[in-house]
């Protein structure tokens, strides 16, 4: 039976950054972390076309910043320097520009296997271990924190148990962790797109009775799509031929860029609000998705789900204590609920504002919209909010 101070359920972006977050502290105090993942990280970065991504806030890059691992991942990370938000067929637009922010970018966007290289390339052996692949079968209080069964037949105990293992968390729902869940009625398309035009540093979000689109600027000019729809739609959608989904594409988002004259790999994820409806217990916290899992079209899920590893970090290298004393544990959720209330509550409202096709709903936003540009004020917490920025007391 071996033991550590911390297990880590799930060595993805999030696993892997509340690694590095502890990781000088932990140096200090003598913890052994471990990263317990079913897939091996790679060896080196491979670029592909089809490469998932993700929306970095510019709140996420001070946090990294704080990490040392900001000047790696902005070799691969694209600045957005404008976001244009419109209404199809409506008069309501509204344009945040990091200009206009006193920032060098409103967010990055970067490739997922990029994050994942600078995060596991930054981890020091000495003080996180890897068991990959691996999977962790079964998990079970003890008196002084979790007994881990693994795959493999062999058992791990910890003082204090993470679980980043996504939001289809099996050892969630094991563990009786129940879940609030509020279904869009919508599936997300996520592909790239490669326009004839240079998008410059460009975002784009558009809202359609359909349904929200994004587009995000990416490196080697392509872009990386978010496009959901009502019902099935994306179905049909993922099943027409190349030619014919830019066609369509195009038709709706327009000719802003130009021609859109590539598109790679798609793929169609169904979507929910779901948040766990518990976060801590003894010796335990639920991270990541399999604690909050958001509506892309704000790209707000991994910039809080990040804002929530700065916390917990900050909170276990405070304490003199175990890792998993419940009060310390509560302590870092009680730091955090703002945030997440603020975060989940601004998402959810603009999904759904935005997604309804009501006469007086569609009027009000077109009004709202034009209201930012002629009220600062509002402009300013709207891009805040969208910076990660909203609750932060010193940005």
């Amino acid at each position: 039976m071996s033991r550590c101070n911390l297990a880590i359920i799930g060595g993805g972006l999030v696993g892997a950054s509340l690694a590095l977050a502890l990781q000088a502290g932990a140096r200090e105090r003598g913890w052994k972390i471990v990263l317990i993942e079913p897939f091996a990280p790679g060896d080196s970065f491979q670029p592909s076309y089809d490469a998932r991504s993700s929306a970095l806030s510019f709140g996420t890059r001070r946090v990294y910043e704080r990490l040392g691992l900001w000047q790696a991942i902005a070799r691969r990370a694209e600045p957005i320097l404008q976001i244009q938000v419109s209404d199809r067929g409506r008069f309501g637009a509204t344009r945040l520009s990091a200009i206009e922010e006193g920032v060098p970018a409103l967010g990055y966007v970067a490739e997922n296997a990029w994050l994942g290289q600078c995060l596991w390339q930054a981890l020091d052996p000495e003080v996180v271990s890897w068991r990959v692949p691996a999977e962790v079968l079964k998990m079970q209080a003890v008196d002084a924190g979790y007994r881990l069964t693994l795959n493999d037949d062999t058992e791990l105990e910890c003082d204090l148990a993470v679980l980043a293992d996504g939001g289809r968390s099996s050892l969630r729902e094991q563990l009786g962790i129940g879940v609030r869940q509020r279904p869009y009625g919508q599936s997300a398309l996520i592909a790239n797109i490669t326009p004839s035009e240079a998008h410059g540093g460009q975002a784009f979000e558009r809202f359609t009775e359909q349904g929200p689109m994004a587009l995000l600027p990416l490196p080697d000019n392509r872009c990386a799509l978010v496009w959901t729809r009502k019902g099935d739609d994306t179905q049909r959608l993922a099943a027409l031929d190349d030619q014919a989904f830019l066609s369509e594409l195009q038709g709706v988002f327009g000719y802003r860029l130009g021609r859109l004259c590539q598109v790679g790999a798609r793929h169609v994820y169904p979507l929910n609000l779901v948040e766990a409806e518990e976060q801590v217990r003894s010796h335990l916290v639920v991270l990541g998705n399999a604690a909050h899992s958001l509506h892309p079209i704000a790209g707000q899920g991994f910039n809080l789900s990040l804002r929530d590893v700065d916390a917990l970090a900050e909170t276990l290298l405070e304490s003199d204590r175990s890792p998993g004393e419940l009060a310390t544990l509560q302590r870092y959720l009680d730091r955090q609920r703002l945030d997440q209330q603020m975060t989940v509550g601004f998402s959810d409202k603009v999904t759904r504002l935005f997604g309804s096709s009501q006469p007086w709903v569609v009027a009000g936003r077109n009004v709202g919209l034009l209201g930012l540009d002629l009220l600062p004020p509002a402009k300013r917490w709207f891009a805040r909010q969208a910076m990660g920025l909203g609750t932060r007391s010193d940005a």
